[in-house]
């Protein structure tokens, strides 16, 4: 079986080499770039990239104008590098739809396990499930939603988030609990987050939207009425 390749994005070559040394050793396949201008290229020219770990910081080409260009035309998992605790930079990068954040220095083995985490629930490591519900039918492995036929296009998160809210129909599930599993790390910001994403896929959902139910005061509930 091909192993899961991984594009790791920066310019020092002591931290792509630290990345690539972990990420190695547990069975992934890892390309370099020490730009943003060659991770391009590479990303272009390579068809099998499953997720991409991006530093912020970079000459010719900094990780915002890359993310921007590879989201263009792809929805594969991105994990950005950057300086602790900037807290612009995550909200920048949110709107660009990065996936993951880890801030410098990091432990390699936190970063493998959010790599492990986003793959296989991005359904790159494993078999994909196929949920249906009230209409809604997702598909894991292909990463696709639609609804009576009609394609949605969610983000990356918007589609975990849905999928979370799918496998627990009926069941009542609090901000911390959708946190824990959705971001699948301990989220250090304000939970108020989930009501933002929850709002953008209700609106994309269309009428569907209304199968996800606010619990006032705890979080929310997936019911097909």
């Amino acid at each position: 079986m091909d192993r899961t390749k991984i594009l790791v994005v920066d310019d020092e070559s002591r931290m792509r080499k630290l990345v690539k040394d972990f990420l190695q050793k547990n069975n992934y396949d890892v390309v370099e770039a020490g730009d943003g201008s060659e991770a391009l290229d590479i990303f272009f020219e390579q068809n099998d990239i499953a997720l991409i770990i991006l530093d912020v910081m970079m000459p010719k080409m900094d990780g915002w104008q890359v993310c921007r260009e590879v989201r263009n035309y792809s929805k594969v998992p991105i994990i950005m590098l950057t300086a602790k605790g900037d807290e612009k930079d995550e909200l920048q990068g949110f709107d660009l739809g990065v996936d993951e954040y880890i801030s410098k220095p990091f432990s390699p083995k936190i970063l493998v396990a959010r790599v492990e985490a986003i793959l296989r629930r991005s359904g790159k490591t494993a078999s994909g499930d196929v949920m249906e519900a009230g209409g809604i039918h997702l598909d894991k492995a292909a990463h696709m939603v639609t609804i009576d036929g009609e394609n949605v296009d969610l983000s990356y998160k918007e589609f975990e988030l849905l999928t979370y809210f799918m496998e627990n129909r009926g069941i009542a599930l609090s901000r911390e609990k959708i946190l824990n599993n959705v971001w699948n790390y301990d989220y250090f910001g304000d939970a108020r987050t989930i009501d933002t994403h929850v709002k953008k896929l209700r609106s994309k959902l269309g009428p569907k939207g209304d199968m996800i139910k606010t619990i006032w005061g705890m979080g929310y509930k997936f019911e097909v009425e």
